[in-house]
């Protein structure tokens, strides 16, 4: 029957999956021989679709899992038993499991679910954009909950992609009177393609300006006075000092020491904090009660890294029913691409292609890939991440011991390639310093983080409500972490490792650090917009701390060559301090203290971090502290240059080029894919994973790293 006409009444909406609000479908007018469609059973039942729990399974005789209703005739009797069990023991449907272990393909699966609804299976390949009657932005929301929209010409019907348990009441529902009418079946992958052909435009916008739009005023977007602002500042600070010279110097000198000293007594306070203690992971038998988790990796020629980073995160220790992996590719990354495509990659990997709208940078493609996240948690990991197998599990535990406002936690980062050279075993004191002793310590006093830019869980209902990440913000880690205290969510720090790769070689060191300096200048001028906003939401002591973790860091790299060329010119020059000048004398002390302070606080806390780590071995680089502020310092000012000359250039640092590995990892790695191999030999990929999930046994994990 032919159903024409347009309707022109408001659209009511309904919740779909994490409060997407999805399109009604309406009815139209028909002809006079068949009765108006009406979609209150389409909308009735796709709500039970998006929300609640199966409803109890009547007595009769079918299996426990009537999602396998549609596949018994295909699959062997043990088949269907392993799922039952298995769908049982971790607590989701059997239809994941088989899809999972490779027992089914998610395409084969949504088409025998179709045919036993007796419901059309939709390709969404021929499906013209016009044939969708939502805008582009609502296309998104409506994919990303799993239902689209359609009009056919001939009426209006709802393409549903299952997700989480929607399969098992859809097959519940199947035959009743309750049964949603006017439906087609996909899967996610056909629906994230037609969402990428259709609305490429819309989501590379939402990606690169979501919070630009929504909190402008919490964005390093560009602002058209933003420049000329800075410059009439810069300009009136230099007329003073031209006015008078001498007590500008001794102001500016005595207020930046001030400020330099609160930063290192900071650190010292972490210095004399004792460790916590180590809490337990949640346990194996725990996994019924596991959520979806997600993880996102925003990657760009990374070809070289792909082999260890898909071993790296197939060893995690998390069902794979309950995991899915999106991973953010450019669309000129020819290279890394392939790479993937050489890999045999489980069903819950995902590639995602980044819209090309705004700048280039990680932030904008962590943003692209966060309306198809299905997890209650995600993480997110560099190209060259280890993590422990059992983080995702630490993370859970985390969420589940913290308050309600616990939005996010980071896990530790530790440097592997400790031995490449004297800037990587600078950057393994650094970072032990920075994630085993200071950050520790921050979390709990309960003040802003400043997140590392790798192994950061978060909460996805947090971090949507937050506005995601600022696609033009260079270290958008930092950034996000004071966003979230400033809109009243809390941060922690769990007692597990990822393993990175740190730069060798001065030329990539001094990018990546430019790059962090610059970001760092970013955050702070972005949150001190309206200073007394600020103050009001992180309150006095997450104030200080904005200033003197994110904004000291880069302060102290700036004026501390300041202070001790000053110290040592006038010392020179004057052959010594003269005793019957007690300014002289002061302002000698205070400069030569902040001189010795940032040094001794750059050692004790990296030695400190060396300790707990098991790492004192390396001890020794310590005494190249003083050469490692003067390289900081010359980064801080490159920095402090490209910030007006280019701000949202995002420079590179390559991997995949370590020589080295201190804990072994790189040759577990080449373990597990070389025994991946040889276990492929025997068969297909999907058959010999199902085969090894079957027995119960487990992938050769990836070498834990050494954790406090």
């Amino acid at each position: 029957m032919l159903y024409r006409g347009e309707d022109t009444r408001p659209r009511e909406g309904f919740l779909g999956r994490a409060g997407a609000v999805v399109p009604r479908t309406v009815a139209v007018e028909s002809s006079v021989d068949e009765p108006p469609f009406d979609d209150s059973l389409v909308a009735a039942g796709l709500r039970r679709l998006a929300t609640g729990a199966p409803r109890p399974m009547p007595r009769r005789a079918r299996g426990a899992c009537p999602e396998l209703d549609c596949v018994r005739d295909r699959l062997s009797p043990g088949d269907l038993a392993f799922a039952e069990r298995r769908a049982r023991a971790i607590g989701t449907t059997a239809d994941r499991v088989l899809v999972a272990t490779g027992l089914m393909s998610d395409d084969d699966y949504v088409r025998a679910l179709a045919r036993h609804l007796r419901v059309p299976f939709e390709p969404l390949d021929e499906i013209p954009r016009d044939a969708v009657p939502v805008d582009d932005d609502a296309l998104i929301d409506a994919a990303a909950a799993g239902m689209l929209p359609l009009d056919t010409g001939l009426r209006r019907e709802t393409v549903v992609a299952p997700q989480g348990a929607a399969a098992r009441r859809l097959a519940e529902l199947a035959g009743s009177a309750d049964a949603p009418r006017a439906i087609r079946l996909t899967t996610e992958a056909r629906l994230r393609r037609f969402v990428a052909r259709t609305a490429d435009t819309a989501l590379g916008r939402r990606a690169a300006f979501g919070l630009a739009t929504t909190h402008p005023d919490l964005s390093a977007a560009p602002r058209p006075l933003a420049p000329a602002c800075i410059a009439l500042a810069i300009a009136a600070a230099g007329g003073v000092g031209i006015v008078w010279p001498g007590a500008t110097a001794i102001a500016l000198g005595i207020v930046l020491a001030v400020l330099f000293l609160a930063w290192t007594a900071l650190r010292l306070l972490a210095v004399a904090t004792p460790p916590a203690r180590r809490p337990p992971a949640l346990r194996r038998d725990a996994d019924e009660t596991l959520p979806v988790t997600t993880i996102v990796v925003a990657l760009y020629r990374e070809a070289a890294t792909v082999p260890q980073l898909v071993a790296a995160l197939d060893a995690l220790d998390w069902p794979p029913e309950k995991l899915q992996i999106i991973v953010a590719l450019e669309a000129d990354d020819a290279a890394t691409r392939r790479a993937f495509a050489a890999e045999r990659l489980r069903p819950h990997w995902e590639l995602l292609t980044v819209p090309e709208t705004g700048p280039r940078t990680k932030p904008k493609a962590l943003n692209a890939a966060l309306p198809f996240v299905r997890g209650e948690y995600v993480a997110v990991f560099d190209a060259e991440d280890r993590p422990e197998p059992d983080q995702l599990r630490r993370a859970a535990a985390a969420f589940a011991r913290g308050p309600a406002r616990l939005a996010c936690v980071q896990a530790r980062l530790a440097i592997d390639n400790t031995r490449d050279s004297l800037l990587t075993a600078l950057f393994t004191a650094e970072y032990a310093g920075l994630f085993d002793v200071f950050l520790p310590v921050l979390a709990t006093l309960r003040l802003p983080l400043p997140l590392g830019g790798s192994s950061n869980h978060f909460r996805t209902a947090a971090l949507r409500a937050v506005g995601g990440w600022d696609a033009f913000n260079l270290t958008e880690d930092a950034d996000l972490g004071v966003r979230l205290a400033r809109f009243g969510f809390s941060t922690d720090v769990i007692t597990s490792t990822t393993l990175e790769e740190a730069p060798a070689r001065l030329g990539p060191w001094l990018r990546q650090r430019r790059r962090w300096f610059q970001g760092w200048i970013q955050t702070v001028v972005v949150h001190m917009r309206a200073p007394r906003a600020a103050l009001r939401d992180l309150g006095p002591a997450g104030f200080a701390t904005l200033h003197l973790v994110v904004g000291g860091t880069v302060l102290a790299a700036l004026v501390h060559p300041v202070f001790t060329a000053t110290l040592v010119v006038k010392l020179v020059r004057e052959g010594g301090l003269a005793l019957d000048d007690p300014v002289a004398i002061a302002l000698a002390g205070l400069f030569g203290l902040t001189a010795v302070a940032g040094w001794a606080a750059s050692l004790l806390l990296g030695l400190v971090g060396l300790k707990r780590r098991g790492l004192l071995r390396f001890a020794w680089v310590l005494a190249l502290v003083p050469l490692h502020w003067i390289l900081l310092s010359v980064a801080a000012w490159l920095a402090l240059i490209k910030i007006f000359r280019d701000p949202y250039r995002w420079d590179k640092t390559e991997h995949g080029l370590a020589k080295t590995s201190r804990s072994g990892a790189r040759t577990a790695v080449r373990a597990v894919l070389q025994r991946g191999a040889l276990s492929a030999g025997g068969g297909s990929a999907a058959g010999g994973r199902g085969w090894r999930l079957r027995h119960g046994l487990k992938k050769p994990e990836v070498a834990p790293a050494t954790s406090q």
